[in-house]
C-alpha cells in the first residue's frame, strides 16, 4: 500500500504499537513540530510530537511502522546522536534530518546512517512532503525485505544437513563435479540435492539464491 491511500488517524498518546504507520516529529520547538505536524495531518497519516529525543526513545516502539522528523540542534541529545542511537539499536524507521545549519560534514554523517534526506530550514513544505512520503514508502520496502528474509529463513530450516553443505559450496561458485569431489559423493547426487534445494526454498536460480543466503546472513 503506498502511503497516497493510508485513511486520516489522528494518534493518541498511547498507540506508538499501531501497525499504521505513524510519522514520528521530534523536536524542541514548539513552533516547528506543530508546522510538521500540520502537513503530517493533511497527508493522512498518523502523527506523534516529542520535544525532546529522550521522551520519543522512552515511548518508541522498536516495531512501529513509520518514519521519524528530527532537527539536529536540540536541548539534550541531537537529531544526528538519535539518529546513530536507533541505528545501534536496530532500530529500522528511516529518518527525515531537518537543520538551519546544514553542513558537509553533517550531511555525509546522517546519510551515512541511512537519512532518508537532509533538508535545511526553512524547507518548503512540498520538500518535506515529498522527503516524508519517500520515507513512509521506504518503510514499507524495508519491512517487506525483513518479511521476505524471514520466510526465507524458515524455508532453510527445512533443508537436511546434507542439503546445507551443498547449498554452502553453491553459494561459494563451485560446479556441481567440484561439489562432488569436495564432499565425495557422486555428480547425480549433487544434482539431486542441488533441486531439492531449490525446491525447498522456492528460488528458480542460483543467482536467486545467492541473493537470499547473503541477504538473511546480513539481517
Amino acid at each position: 500500500m503506498r502511503v497516497d491511500t493510508y485513511p486520516l488517524r489522528e494518534a493518541g498518546p498511547t498507540e506508538l504499537m499501531s501497525d499504521e504507520p505513524t510519522v514520528f516529529i521530534v523536536d524542541d520547538d514548539e513552533g516547528a513540530r506543530n508546522s510538521v505536524r500540520a502537513l503530517v495531518r493533511s497527508m493522512g497519516v498518523e502523527v506523534e510530537t516529542f520535544s525532546s529525543a529522550e521522551s520519543f526513545l522512552e515511548e518508541l516502539d522498536p516495531a512501529s511502522f513509520g518514519c521519524l522528523v528530527t532537527d539536529v540542534r536540540m536541548l539534550g541529545m541531537s537529531g544526528i546522536e538519535l539518529q546513530e542511537k536507533m541505528v545501534a539499536e536496530g532500530v529500522k524507521l528511516p529518518v527525515i534530518i531537518i537543520t538551519a545549519h546544514a553542513e558537509t560534514a553533517l550531511t555525509v554523517r546522517a546519510v551515512k546512517q541511512g537519512a532518508v534526506t537532509v533538508l535545511e530550514k526553512p524547507c518548503r513544505d512540498y520538500e518535506l512532503y515529498d522527503a516524508i512520503r519517500a520515507a513512509l514508502n521506504q518503510d514499507v520496502e524495508n519491512r517487506d525485505k525483513i518479511r521476505e528474509q524471514l520466510l526465507f529463513l524458515e524455508k532453510l530450516n527445512t533443508l537436511s544437513d546434507q542439503e546445507r553443505v551443498v547449498m554452502g559450496l553453491m553459494v561459494e561458485g563451485l560446479a556441481n563435479k567440484v561439489i562432488a569431489r569436495r564432499i565425495n559423493v557422486s555428480v547425480r547426487t549433487v544434482e539431486n540435492r542441488r533441486q531439492r534445494i531449490f525446491e525447498k526454498t522456492e528460488t528458480d536460480s542460483l543467482a536467486k539464491l545467492i541473493r537470499m543466503v547473503i541477504e538473511s546472513d546480513r539481517s
